[in-house]
């Protein structure tokens, strides 16, 4: 005879970023990040704030997987949300209602999140906007979710797109939401430093009038280039 399967299986957070490879992410647009690791990184377009406000959140992935139009992982990984965390909260893509809505997001900002990221929609965006927790979420959908599992909190997750582990390191901005790799934290952060003074060398060629990119000009140029 089979045995029933545990209706939530919760995984206790066993890693987290530093607070130096935190701070390292701060103030850092979510495109930098995605050029860090060579382009890669960002969950689907899809996932984005559904506010018009501008939002930023940094910090390490707190992840909840839910079966669709379920939330008993979400309302779960409240117990174990350390302050700082983004909570990941993943229900497979699923439209047919909300994720999740204002009381569950207040409780996870009164947890000390930073910010909340779910593949599926939320609801109760006038009273999201009062709660002040930065959100990115597939849309807005005023149905309620159930809360019967099964679910689980801390494991692997797939979401957007991307596999997120619990201490991933997550950077999100209006532009969408990147997440590092926890094993690729500090090569990510050293290599932030030569995308950094990229940026900064492009954004004086174009204040000085530049109308082309200089390393695409240098293809243009060579023999790589037919000309027809």
């Amino acid at each position: 005879m089979l045995e029933t399967p545990p209706l939530l299986t919760i995984r206790r957070p066993a890693r987290r970023p530093t607070e130096a490879q935190i701070a390292a992410f701060r103030g850092l647009p979510a495109s930098y990040v995605a050029d860090a690791m060579g382009g890669g990184g960002a969950l689907d377009t899809a996932i984005a704030p559904p506010l018009p406000e501008a939002v930023r959140a940094v910090g390490p992935a707190l992840t909840a997987e839910n079966r669709a139009g379920d939330l008993l992982a979400t309302a779960a990984a409240l117990r174990v949300l350390q302050p700082g965390d983004i909570l990941m909260a993943g229900v497979g893509g699923f439209g047919g209602c909300a994720a999740a809505g204002d009381l569950v997001i207040g409780m996870a900002r009164n947890a000390g999140a930073a910010g909340f990221v779910t593949d599926g929609p939320l609801r109760d965006c006038e009273a999201l906007i009062r709660v002040g927790l930065p959100v990115w979420c597939s849309g807005l959908n005023p149905a309620s979710p159930t809360a019967k599992g099964p679910g689980r909190v801390g494991e692997a997750l797939m979401i957007g797109g991307r596999q997120v582990e619990t201490g991933d390191m997550v950077v999100a901005d209006r532009d969408g939401v990147v997440v590092v790799p926890f094993a690729r934290i500090d090569a990510v952060i050293a290599a932030l430093e030569t995308v950094k003074a990229l940026e900064a060398e492009t954004e004086a060629a174009v204040a000085a009038g530049a109308t082309s990119l200089a390393a695409i000009d240098h293809v243009i140029d060579s023999d790589q280039t037919v000309w027809l």
